[in-house]
């Protein structure tokens, strides 16, 4: 009953309410799960390039003592270096925006439809690129990378926030010679970065999109992500965060699936849910009193059992976190005048049934900017609109992007 699909970082397949139980049991997968899903430097490179920026100062002190961004890219810069596009993911993704499923790379790209020549982000005029943040588990940076005595961090790997996140971004720009982005972009946790962005370097962003994202993180928001981080932490296989010598089915796979099932229940709207499988049970299985699942059941087993393979416990923690203590007013007093001082062109983009970033997050964005505009996604697809609904994001971007 459930599609083939990676969740957050991959949009479901669009579907056809079930009318009728599943006659066909699906088998849940039977190899073991790797004690961890990061990117290692002994595995495929795939498309990704590497820069090593040195030592980076901490916002909540001390230091990592060498940084190294994984990114991927598209196109060419010009001369002047001000043809750029930066497109940051979300929690679960990464530098693959778009490109096929191949060695290095588990998944296709999540915005495959946004990114190349004649889209919205054309290649042919701009030069796109997508870093992994710090923190993640796709080659930059993060708990599941080596620390310097050669073995990863694990549970030393110190406390990052967005404003670290952007501080290595802004490093990897100089790298690359980026003078200036004509577009800033990126949804849910990748959009805290796009407003960071704006803040904190404003002479090199002309246009900014945040999209289902918040200035600052809100008390259900936070409350959502408390019980993800109870879960990864209270698996006893997670060990403290120190579990990358355990063997494939020793890890803390339970904790991040079920980490993930309350999460992917956000991303989506309860309307979808309900339409798309209601009390339909899986095929094959007994709900009443057999042990069996209903077929919802099922769609957030294999969204669990899908990141599990291809994330890291630790990194869903140090990412979780740094999104837990985003506020674009800390220090700068508050929200409503950190968002004033924003005068790149903003398009905030808001999908209306979203219930973990709720269109009026988006809106106090727009009302908030000094040159902002709000425009809505009409979705019942729940937060995760903004990876389903190509067609009316291409529509919104490309209007932006012809100013």
């Amino acid at each position: 009953m459930y599609p083939v699909t990676t969740g957050q970082a991959e949009p479901d397949e669009r579907y056809v309410r079930p009318t009728r139980p599943a006659r066909r049991r699906r088998t849940r997968p039977t190899e073991p799960v790797p004690a961890s899903g990061a990117w290692r430097e002994d595995h495929p490179i795939g498309n990704r390039q590497f820069v090593d920026l040195g030592p980076l100062q901490l916002e909540a002190g001390g230091q990592l003592p060498q940084v190294t961004m994984s990114y991927e890219s598209w196109g060419h810069l010009n001369e002047a270096g001000d043809n750029a596009i930066l497109v940051l993911h979300a929690l679960t993704g990464g530098s693959h925006v778009t490109g096929d499923q191949e060695p290095g790379h588990p998944s296709a790209g999540w915005w495959a439809e946004m990114v190349g020549p004649g889209r919205p982000l054309d290649t042919d005029r701009y030069f796109v690129v997508a870093p992994n943040v710090l923190g993640g588990c796709q080659g930059s940076t993060g708990p599941s990378s080596d620390a310097p005595n050669g073995t990863p961090w694990g549970s030393r790997f110190p406390y990052v926030t967005v404003r670290d996140q952007v501080a290595a971004e802004i490093e990897l720009a100089d790298h690359l010679g980026v003078s200036t982005w004509q577009l800033v972009i990126g949804a849910s946790m990748g959009g805290h970065r796009v407003l960071e962005w704006a803040v904190t370097a404003p002479e090199r962003v002309a246009a900014i999109a945040p999209i289902a994202t918040s200035a600052a993180t809100s008390a259900d928001q936070i409350a959502w992500a408390h019980a993800q981080l109870g879960a990864i932490r209270a698996d006893p296989k997670f060990r403290g965060g120190d579990y990358y010598d355990a063997a494939p089915g020793d890890g803390p796979h339970v904790g991040l699936g079920i980490a993930r099932q309350i999460a992917h229940t956000t991303y989506r709207s309860s309307y979808e849910l309900d339409e798309r499988f209601g009390r339909i049970p899986q095929g094959g299985e007994n709900p009443l009193g057999g042990g069996g699942r209903f077929a919802v059941q099922s769609y957030l087993d294999h969204h669990a059992d899908k990141l599990s393979r291809r994330f890291d416990a630790n990194s869903y923690v140090a990412l979780t976190q740094s999104m837990l203590t985003h506020d674009l007013g800390r220090d700068r007093g508050g929200t409503d005048e950190a968002l004033a001082s924003i005068r790149a062109r903003t398009l905030a983009l808001a999908v209306d049934s979203d219930r973990l970033f709720p269109p009026s997050q988006s809106r106090r964005i727009a009302d908030g900017v000094q040159n902002g505009t709000y425009r809505e996604l009409r979705s019942d697809h729940g937060h995760d609109g903004f990876l389903v609904e190509n067609e009316q994001v291409a529509q919104i971007l490309a209007e932006f992007l012809q100013g």
